[in-house]
């Protein structure tokens, strides 16, 4: 879990994904088309794979459990509560404030 916290606070966006996963490239390529530069973890491609996964599993309740996304160092979540909140209009003040992007 301390690796988990420590990487997702390196950046204002980081975004935990699996190389082979849809979904997150399907939240990377949101997050490029919005102009935020993200960090990406590749889980597939890190010595402490399944670490990570047993760790963002706990914390999304859910499994797999990528793309996991950060803003701020917060979990904000999987895909669906990503787009929940752009469609809601509170994601661009979410990165404003962590600094991610200029609005």
């Amino acid at each position: 879990m301390d690796r988990v916290t420590k990487l997702a606070s390196q950046r204002p966006v980081v975004i935990f994904s699996s190389s082979s996963c849809c979904m997150s490239h399907a939240v990377k390529a949101f997050f490029k088309d919005l102009g935020v530069n993200y960090l990406a973890y590749e889980l597939d491609e890190d010595p402490h794979e399944r670490e990570m996964e047993r760790a963002l599993t706990r914390l999304i309740g859910r499994n797999p459990p990528v793309p996991a996304v950060f803003i701020g160092g917060k979990l904000v979540g999987p895909t669906d509560r990503v787009m929940s909140l752009h469609l809601s209009g509170r994601l661009a003040p979410m990165l404003r404030d962590a600094g991610a992007k200029w609005l």
